[in-house]
This record gives C-alpha cells, structure tokens and sequence, in this order.
C-alpha cells in the first residue's frame, strides 16, 4: 500500500510542477508567452500525469480488495515486486494514453491568435488554435477522456461493491469498523480526483461557461487534490497525528492538558 501512495505523491508532485510555475507567472502579468513547443510539451505531460492517476488509484483500490476480501492471500499476491511492476504499468499506461489525440492534433497547421484562454496549455485551447477542422479529433478526445476516467471508475466502483459485502460479512463490529477504516483515506482521495476532474471536463462541455468558471476549475484541479492527498494519508497514520499535536502543544495553538 505505501509503495503506491509513494507513486501517488510522485505523479502530484509531477502534476504540479509541471502547471504551478506557468499559473503563477500568468497570474503575476496580464500576459505570459511560451513557445509552441514548450507549450505541446506541457500539454502532453499533463494529458499524461491525469491518466496515471486515474490508474494509480485503481491500483489501490485493487490493494485494498486484496487486502480485506483475500487477507490471507494479501502478502503472496500483493509481494513489492508485483507492486512495482503494477505501478510501472500505470506509468506507462499513462504515457501511452494521449499518445492518439495529441498525435491528431499535431497533424493541423496551427496558426491564429495564438492565445490560450487558460492558466496553462490544456489540450483543448492549444487544439482550438488549429486553423483547420478540429471536430472529429475532439470526438476522438472525448473518447479517451471519458475511457479514462470512466474504466478505472468502474472497476473501483465494482472493487468497493466487493469489499462492502465482505464487509457486512464480519461478525465483529469491530472488525468492520477496521475494515471500512482502512478504505476511508483512499475513498476521500478518489473522491477529490474524480470529482474535480470531472467538474472541469464538463465545463467545456457546457455551452456558455465562463473562462473564468473554467480556470478556476482548472486550478482546483490541480491544486485541490495535490494539497488534500498528503493531509488525508497523514492524518491517518498514527505516528504523524501525535506528532502533530505534539508540536501544536510545544507552539501553543493547541493547548495541552494539564
């Protein structure tokens, strides 16, 4: 389970790195110029760090499966190796997904105003530069976009139904206070990327949302989850929760009891 919530921090770590200097500098001056190319490389990281996560968290999903519907198969099936290799299989998952639309989209003369209507370079401004039609690569789009976010869904939908009637299966109060314990963190997580992913991808397809409304939502999603996900994990292990009131007693915000 640690080794694909490290995965998870990295991809974050990657999401917001790749976006955060470009939104900053935006918001800094009223205007802020990248090159093409810098701009299709953005673009495609972006287009690739969504993917991984979506993946990512079906990893986990698939853990926390094993984990309570198998507990005694969890250590031989769920070895760090195999892990390992799962969570090369969602990076590469992730790299291979935009490989499709991006490559359609460069196949149009791009020319214009060269100006995108967001706080980076997301694919659906940089397509809209085109010069050409650019219908059929955005039903193309569409579909990745919807089977990448909608396959993964399924099956962690389908991994939580599993886990829920293993669940209401234990005869110890206790014991399903445990189990649903150990899935709280991860629902909360997939909560917050699905739901702000989401919210996004149907701003653009809703006719007369406001650029605003749209950068705001592309902030949120890229700040929210990479903000909440370290403070939900963290807060779940006991270890850093003393040591956190531990610290708030030594500053005074929190005071001890006497």
């Amino acid at each position: 389970m640690y080794l694909t919530i490290c995965s998870l921090a990295i991809i974050d770590i990657s999401l917001s790195t790749n976006t955060v200097p470009t939104m900053l500098a935006v918001f800094r001056s009223t205007t802020h110029t990248v090159s093409f190319t810098a701009c299709l490389t953005q673009t495609y990281f972006f287009q690739t760090l969504v993917p991984t996560e979506s993946y990512n968290l079906l990893l986990m999903a698939y853990d926390r499966y094993v984990a309570i519907c198998h507990p005694l198969h969890y250590p031989a099936r769920m070895t760090v190796r195999f892990t390992l290799q799962l969570i090369v299989v969602c990076w590469l998952g992730g790299f291979l997904s935009p490989i499709l639309p991006f490559s359609l989209a460069l196949t149009k003369r791009f020319c214009g105003p060269n100006r995108v209507l967001q706080c980076y370079c997301d694919y659906s401004g940089v397509l809209h530069l085109a010069c050409e039609d650019v219908l059929s690569i955005s039903y193309v789009s569409l579909f990745c976009g919807l089977s990448i976010l909608l396959i993964p869904l399924f099956f962690i939908v389908l991994s939580y139904v599993k886990i829920l009637l293993s669940v209401l299966r234990i005869s110890s109060s206790a014991g399903r206070a445990k189990a649903v314990s150990t899935c709280s963190s991860h629902l909360l997580v997939i909560s917050v990327f699905f739901l702000t992913t989401a919210g996004v991808f149907i701003s653009y397809r809703i006719p007369g949302t406001s650029v605003d409304m749209r950068v705001m939502g592309s902030v949120i999603q890229i700040i929210f989850p990479a903000l909440m996900n370290p403070i939900i994990y963290c807060l779940r292990t006991k270890e850093i929760r003393e040591s956190l009131v531990k610290t708030l007693k030594k500053s005074k915000i929190f005071p001890g009891s006497r």
